[in-house]
């Protein structure tokens, strides 16, 4: 790099954290930045452009799998191991308040919760997230680990554990890294069921959240089971 690039080059990154105090930046140019931090030693413009055109924006960066990422050309290891840890950052921080004011408050927060946990996945998960009586979070769990188009669902055990941390609410969540939109009939099934059997020993079922190609689909807004 000559004298004239590398003073170009630095004059264009101090233009960019001038414009993010300034609050004038767009999603790309923060993208951009961020990444000025992790190669600090190369011009990442293209980059940044090429990687929003590929994953549509900073959140599907963050949430794509780890492979997708080490695959794409101009990403190394590393880049993409510091995407994943924000990722991971972003979840510790929705969980925190989920678990200090009721869930229904924003359900935005619960939205981006479910999106950052389990988008990019590359196996199905099934996660129940149980709530105490002021419907906040107490702790979230993984039922089971399956596979692409397929995971387990264990209703004694999420009984028997609501009840031993007191949980009065409960929150279903899975995914399906197939990009299939719609709920199983084994997931109809379960729903209905577990919905039944808790609601018989006072716990209620908030509500069964899919994630799938990016979106949260709700079992309650399809009337899949009866409160």
């Amino acid at each position: 790099m000559s004298d004239t690039d590398a003073d170009f080059h630095n004059g264009h990154r101090e233009r960019l954290r001038q414009k993010f105090m300034n609050a004038q930046l767009s999603d790309a140019e923060k993208l951009e930045l961020l990444l000025t931090y992790i190669i600090p030693r190369r011009d990442v413009r293209t980059l940044s452009r090429q990687l929003f055109n590929r994953f549509g924006n900073i959140s599907g960066i963050m949430t794509a799998p780890l492979e997708q990422l080490t695959q794409f050309g101009g990403l190394g290891k590393n880049t993409a191991i510091f995407f994943k840890l924000l990722n991971d950052l972003f979840v510790d921080g929705y969980k925190y308040k989920m678990s200090n004011q009721p869930i229904f408050y924003d359900h935005k927060l619960l939205e981006n919760y479910c999106l950052h946990l389990l988008s990019g996945k590359t196996v199905e998960e099934f996660h129940v997230l149980y709530l105490d009586s002021n419907m906040m979070l107490l702790a979230d769990e993984t039922n089971s680990v399956g596979t692409i188009d397929s995971s387990g669902v264990y209703p004694r055990e999420i009984i028997v554990r609501a009840i031993a941390i007191k949980a009065t609410h409960v929150v279903l969540l899975h995914n399906h890294p197939s990009g299939c939109t719609t709920f199983s009939e084994s997931d109809k099934i379960a729903t209905t069921r577990l919905a039944v059997l808790m609601r018989d020993i006072g716990i209620n079922l908030y509500d069964h959240f899919l994630v799938a190609n990016g979106m949260l689909y709700s079992a309650k807004e399809i009337g899949m089971y009866v409160q």
